[in-house]
């Protein structure tokens, strides 16, 4: 259990790098000596050190001499295979390899094509001995965005809802009224800062005229994505302010102004969604929330192109409207919050 109970410290670790890695994957690392914790560390920002270098600059930081001689008789327990490329940073196994670490135990195998097995391969030749696969279900869920963008070649898809008791999403009469109450959009507002974008159909924009910021949570807003075929939405309505980024999926134009980025697509009436999500691949956008309206969640649980879907259920009752999406996966996770019920479902066939 003992190899379990540093990966999940690991895991932990790794966690806190959420939202700012994109699309690196979240690493956590830990190095132990003689039963004890010398030294941890994590990927913080994509573009800086790795988990492993954090990791062994706390160890020569905290032991100074003694470091060197730690180090070599330690284990290093890693959340993701090491790196064996030059990327933004240098290779973490050689890193490892260079302090003569003795033992790496690690969660998952890399399955970017610049690593997939290939730092296993050099702690290996290095006689550093390797135990892969602890925690391993754990760490993939963890990395669900990386692994998607990596094996599908497009982003991790998430669908975002709410519904009346009754199964209705929207009043018909473009009257925007909310459903969930304040717990919940609290909540939506932290997922937003751990995704990499957000995307709206024009009805919405024009109806709700949301913000799509992360206003109500601490950390950075998502790249807002609006899909405007004709550019019908008013420039006067939030998406088009200055407090994020924003991409406008239209068929008339290619041109960016400040912050609008306008990128044109043809005959957006086919394949809409797999248009977007491969776009969005190219954009090395990791991840993305789709928040509606009816139809973009229908064209995209149509084409069974999504990876998880996020369902609020209030307790009202409205007896008319659009009914809201339905969907076939499995339940994953179910929480309540004051008089709304969160459902969380997977996509066993995405």
């Amino acid at each position: 259990m003992t190899d379990e109970l540093y990966m999940q410290r690991c895991l932990e670790l790794a966690s806190l790098g959420m939202g700012s890695v994109s699309p690196n994957p979240l690493v956590g690392c830990v190095i132990v000596n003689d039963g004890k914790i010398i030294g941890e560390g994590y990927h913080e920002k994509f573009g800086e050190a790795h988990a492993e270098v954090n990791a062994i600059t706390s160890v020569t930081e905290k032991y100074g001499d003694q470091a060197a001689a730690l180090l070599a008789n330690a284990t290093a327990y890693v959340s993701l295979e090491p790196c064996a490329h030059f990327g933004k940073t240098p290779p973490c196994a050689d890193l490892l390899v260079k302090h003569r670490l003795k033992k790496v135990v690690i969660g998952n195998r890399d399955p970017f094509e610049g690593v997939d097995g290939k730092g296993i391969e050099k702690l290996k030749n290095a006689g550093i001995e390797v135990v892969s696969g602890i925690l391993g279900t754990e760490c993939s869920k963890l990395n669900r965005r990386f692994f998607t963008r990596i094996r599908k070649q497009r982003p991790y898809i998430i669908l975002k809802w709410a519904s009346t008791a009754d199964g209705y999403f929207a009043r018909k009469d473009d009257v925007q009224e909310w459903i969930s109450g304040p717990m919940a959009k609290t909540l939506v507002h932290k997922w937003r800062t751990e995704e990499d974008a957000i995307l709206i159909g024009k009805r919405t924009a024009i109806v709700d005229n949301p913000q799509l910021n992360a206003r109500a949570w601490e950390g950075k807003s998502p790249l807002r994505i609006l899909i405007d075929r004709n550019l019908e939405v008013p420039q006067s309505n939030h998406i088009y302010n200055d407090l994020a980024k924003t991409v406008i999926f239209n068929e008339h134009k290619t041109e960016v102004h400040n912050n609008i980025h306008y990128i044109q697509m043809e005959d957006m009436q086919y394949y809409l969604p797999q248009k977007i999500a491969f776009q969005l691949y190219l954009m090395d956008i990791q991840s993305v929330i789709i928040e509606g309206g009816a139809n973009i969640l229908h064209q995209f649980i149509d084409g069974n192109l999504w990876d998880e879907a996020r369902v609020f259920t209030a307790n009202k009752i409205w007896n008319e409207g659009i009914r809201a999406p339905q969907i076939n996966g499995y339940i994953a996770d179910q929480l309540t919050l004051d008089n709304d019920k969160v459902t969380i479902f997977l996509n066993n066939h995405s």
